[in-house]
């Protein structure tokens, strides 16, 4: 396929996918973003988005998390290579290897499921963030929000498909999939007020992302990474709800809801730890024990603690500015610990109007 189609295509689908939200802007409805000054909400932000999201791979025990060591020309030539050429993408893997790899949900094997996370993190996560970003932007006085949105989620996910490439050289259906088909069906399934209706009150689905932190010292981003939760109502459990947090990982459990909007959640899971090869073209990942706990305030996480059997980040305890105050201040802090004793510590920087924050300690000795 040449070029100039593909980014005609790329284009029209961003324009048809944002054009329905302007339509309904007259009465916006909030369901993601509630202005709130505390925990995960008041760090929503479309800088931070593209911070957790962007560069959300390095939170994998088996990939550097350098950011300036990132072959960002060659993963950016790459990716093109594949986007300009979806076809000879997928025929270098097979027609029916691409479909029940990336798209239709029939395998239940780790190496072959690559279409969990597309439906998941790229569908659903995807199509939440766009809805939660083009409220952000509403609330903050930007016409044609959605238009704003749209570049931003297309954006962090190119940048996305770029870490993830580096330095390689090869045909790969990934950006393909993920790209041409689940970005753009996540903003036009987003796009409607059902859908976002279902998600955001039905499933109380918010943005539980991490607080990302950059230590100068090493050069490395750490404690990034996007997460979402959810909490179905039982219906004959008053109080309780079915309790899910995700991300590049899963905790499945139940949550405890008072009377002043606060709730404690728990779950066990699997997240994946270290990216395997499975083909000449795909990569699998190695999965891990996790299990965490949360604190939230209506939806507005303010403290979680997960743990996971894995190499990085055994344990990860986070803390959101609004749990505490100290001299007037709300501050954000985080404390990472891995397998081999490294560790880091940070202070979350919104308080500056800072989409990341800064830390400090020991570097992994596995990480470069």
């Amino acid at each position: 396929m040449n070029k100039i189609p593909t980014l005609a295509i790329l284009l029209l689908l961003l324009v048809v996918a944002t054009a329905g939200p302007a339509r309904a802007e007259e009465e916006p409805r909030a369901y993601f973003y509630h202005g709130l000054d505390y925990g995960t909400d008041s760090l929503i932000h479309p800088l931070r988005l593209v911070v957790n999201g962007g560069w959300g791979i390095m939170q994998l025990s088996s990939r550097d998390n350098h950011p300036l060591d990132v072959d960002y020309r060659q993963g950016w030539k790459n990716v093109w290579k594949n986007l300009a050429d979806p076809g000879g993408a997928i025929q270098a893997e097979g027609w029916w290897d691409f479909l029940q790899r990336e798209v239709i949900p029939i395998s239940f094997n780790s190496g072959k499921a690559h279409y969990w996370p597309n439906y998941t993190q790229h569908l659903i996560g995807g199509g939440m963030s766009y809805r939660m970003i083009t409220e952000w932007y509403r609330a903050h006085g930007y016409q044609r929000a959605s238009l704003w949105s749209g570049g931003t989620l297309m954006s962090y996910h190119l940048l996305n498909e770029v870490v993830e490439n580096d330095a390689y050289d090869g045909w790969t259906t990934d950006p393909v999939a993920d790209v041409l088909l689940f970005d753009p069906a996540s903003i036009i399934l987003f796009s409607h007020e059902g859908v976002c209706r279902f998600f955001g009150e039905t499933l109380h689905m918010s943005d539980w992302s991490y607080q990302p932190m950059v230590d100068p010292w090493h050069e490395t981003l750490l404690n990034n990474g996007q997460n979402f939760a959810m909490k179905l109502d039982l219906p004959f459990w008053e109080r309780w709800s079915l309790f899910y947090h995700y991300g590049t990982h899963g905790e499945l459990g139940l949550s405890r809801t008072w009377d002043d909007g606060r709730s404690l959640s728990v779950g066990a899971g699997m997240k994946a730890d270290v990216l395997i090869d499975i083909t000449q073209y795909h990569k699998g990942a190695e999965l891990a024990a996790t299990a965490g706990i949360f604190y939230d305030r209506h939806n507005s996480l303010l403290a979680s603690v997960l743990w996971a059997r894995s190499k990085d980040y055994k344990l990860r305890v986070n803390l959101y500015p609004g749990l505490f105050e100290v001299a007037g201040l709300r501050p954000g802090l985080a404390f990472n610990l891995n397998r081999n004793d490294s560790f880091a510590m940070g202070v979350n920087l919104s308080m500056l109007g800072l989409p990341f924050g800064i830390a400090a300690g020991r570097e992994p000795t596995y990480s470069r």
